[in-house]
């Protein structure tokens, strides 16, 4: 299971990416979401973790820090935090804010897409590394 969700994760990554390239800012922001998610569910996986049936894992890969290495440890500030904004934007980014009227390819910046792709690339990759392993 860990090798197949840190396979997919690397999948939405390469989505994210080429979303990005094509300037379609909610898909980018969706895909990030959903390959942070699942390459941290792939750490959790690995170690044998149960994890909350939701996107914000942040407290479960928190509750896992002891058992990370030591690289993954370092970083689990950033894992979170990218964790929980990616959540509360990943629904707006497939629909959009649909009591104001906005629609999801209207929602999030160039800017804000691109620096959310750079944010999550790294975090991304070091999970899949270990879940890999």
């Amino acid at each position: 299971m860990a090798q197949d969700y840190a396979e997919r994760a690397k999948w939405f990554l390469l989505e994210a990416e080429n979303a990005l390239t094509a300037d379609n800012n909610a898909i980018c922001v969706r895909r990030s979401q959903e390959a942070l998610e699942l390459a941290v569910k792939a750490v959790l996986r690995r170690l044998a973790i149960e994890y909350p049936r939701e996107h914000d894992v942040s407290e479960a890969i928190e509750t896992a820090a002891e058992r990370l290495p030591d690289h993954i440890r370092a970083r689990i500030e950033e894992i979170k935090t990218m964790l929980m904004e990616l959540a509360r934007v990943r629904g707006p980014a497939l629909y959009g804010y649909e009591v104001e009227g906005i629609p999801a390819s209207q929602a999030f910046s160039a800017e804000y897409a691109a620096e959310t792709f750079a944010k999550t690339k790294p975090l991304v990759e070091l999970c899949v590394r270990f879940a890999s392993e």
